[in-house]
């Protein structure tokens, strides 16, 4: 056989075994994406990278959603305006802001809708603050189209949760899941009534963990949300974020947009924070809130070089509260937390979400590097009043006031951002006894900035049960009829 001859046998052979190799790849493959018949075998090829990694979990819904839909429910409000607003959903206000524009007229009763989570079968049901705040009436519709009234049994505007109750019995509840144990890249499903489409299931990734979204406008705000591209609309507010068991994770609180629809990121309550406010509002009422006591910021390069620090990670300690928990366990400004009861701390939001799961009178372990060098101590969390009881719910009929969030206008004309109005006053009451008028603007209570009646009713709420002598409220604000600003200290023993 001549060289030339031996060259084509070759380049046959070659050619057949690629050929062979291609038809056995692209089989393979095509057997991998059908659904093979029972009793075949197929040979698998050999994966090389996936030995790397865990094992993916299959991507099935079907199970979730038939297990959870039915426990989430629709919620309708009904509120008193005195602007023009043009959303049909509290969601927008709160997490958007109202048109630039903004006229008065005269109070008007509008709608507003939401979602709800079904979390005992006798008829407690989670939803956002948001969806609730300053209703008149709540209505809740369950997926059966039964429809009953609601009562709020608390509120929290620190973590923007609700909790609701209605005369029912036999629900369908969806259990509490571990938000710690969800994982970036991990499915979930929202699952909630957006737009009034009741009873929706959507799906997507968990993005990120223990965001600061600077929204939620209330004093000792926790924001350690969690991140997904799951579709979540106006009327979502308050719904069922799940994982592929169906255990509950997260309530579905807010969207980044700026159109107020879905645009690729929604945000949601971690249950671990979500489950410890239901519960002490269910038991007291009022959450009882335990504060460590510093003023904290998030390490970025630019400030780590600033103050010549070698750590990136954790929560610098900018200042300690005077006998406050961290002051009596010995932190200093300058001080970096890394570590909360065995859990690592690497921002702002997660040393806030680990706090906000505990209660006065408990006792944790505060791991923080000081000038590099790793200490850790036991610190006993006190309450805002500064001792370690449980804090009652108190009735602020006393004060003989009303309130609401001021105008707009309000804000526009005299340059603040925040502030409460006294809507009215009774002449037996403190306010009234005090020289406080209908119309005066509250700024601070105790030095604390107030904006939200949620604040007064805190604020007063820490003095009330607090253990020092000498219970009074101070409070700071101006008279809008002429920007004059005024200061009062009423006693309240």
């Amino acid at each position: 056989m001549n060289k030339q001859s031996i060259l084509k046998t070759t380049s046959l052979i070659v050619g057949i075994i690629a050929i062979s190799v291609a038809t056995t790849a692209v089989t393979n493959r095509l057997l991998s994406e059908k659904s093979i018949p029972e009793g075949t075998t197929v040979s698998t090829p050999t994966r090389f990278a996936s030995e790397t990694f865990g094992t993916a979990t299959p991507t099935d819904f079907t199970v979730a959603a038939e297990h959870t839909v039915n426990s989430v429910v629709h919620v309708k409000t009904t509120f008193q305006t005195n602007t023009r607003n043009y959303s049909t959903d509290p969601f927008f206000d709160f997490f958007f802001g109202r048109p630039e524009r903004s006229y008065p007229q005269q109070p008007q009763e509008r709608v507003g809708t939401g979602s709800g989570v079904i979390i005992s079968e006798d008829g407690y049901i989670i939803t956002n603050n948001h969806v609730v705040q300053k209703s008149t009436n709540v209505e809740v519709t369950l997926n059966d189209k039964r429809s009953f009234p609601a009562t709020v049994i608390g509120t929290d505007p620190s973590t923007d949760i609700a909790l609701l109750k209605i005369d029912a019995k036999n629900l369908p509840v969806i259990p509490f899941g571990n938000s710690d144990a969800l994982k970036i890249g991990e499915w979930v499903l929202a699952v909630g009534n957006p737009f009034n489409l009741t009873s929706t299931v959507t799906a997507g990734i968990v993005s990120a963990k223990a965001r600061n979204i600077n929204i939620l406008d209330a004093d000792m705000k926790i924001e350690s949300f969690i991140q997904t591209d799951a579709a979540v609309n106006p009327g979502n507010s308050g719904g069922a974020l799940v994982n592929t068991r169906g255990e509950l994770v997260g309530i579905n609180t807010a969207i980044a947009s700026q159109t107020g629809s879905y645009t690729g990121y929604s945000f949601a309550v971690p249950i671990s924070i979500a489950s410890k406010v239901v519960a002490d509002l269910k038991e007291f009422g009022v959450v009882q809130r335990a504060v460590l006591g510093v003023e904290i910021r998030d390490i970025n390069d630019e400030f780590a070089k600033e103050k010549k620090l070698t750590l990136l990670n954790g929560a610098y300690v900018v200042n300690v509260v005077e006998n406050s928990s961290a002051q009596d366990a010995g932190i200093e400004p300058g001080d970096i937390i890394t570590n909360i009861n065995g859990t690592k701390v690497k921002s702002v939001a997660q040393l806030q979400e680990q706090i906000g799961r505990y209660r006065p009178g408990d006792k944790i372990t505060v791991t923080f590097v000081r000038k590099e060098k790793t200490e850790t101590r036991t610190v006993e969390l006190k309450n805002r009043a500064g001792g370690t009881s449980i804090v009652k719910a108190v009735d602020m009929s006393i004060l003989g006031a009303k309130f609401a969030p001021i105008s707009d206008q309000l804000k526009y004309k005299f340059q603040i951002a925040y502030g409460v109005q006294v809507t009215s006053v009774t002449k037996s009451g403190l306010f009234a006894k005090n020289g406080i008028q209908k119309d005066f603007v509250i700024l601070k209570i105790n030095n604390t900035p107030v904006r939200s009646e949620s604040d007064i009713e805190n604020l007063f709420s820490s003095v009330m049960n607090s253990s020092d002598k000498g219970k009074a409220l101070f409070v700071s604000g101006f008279n809008p009829a002429n920007g004059r600003i005024a200061h009062y200290a009423i006693n309240l023993e």
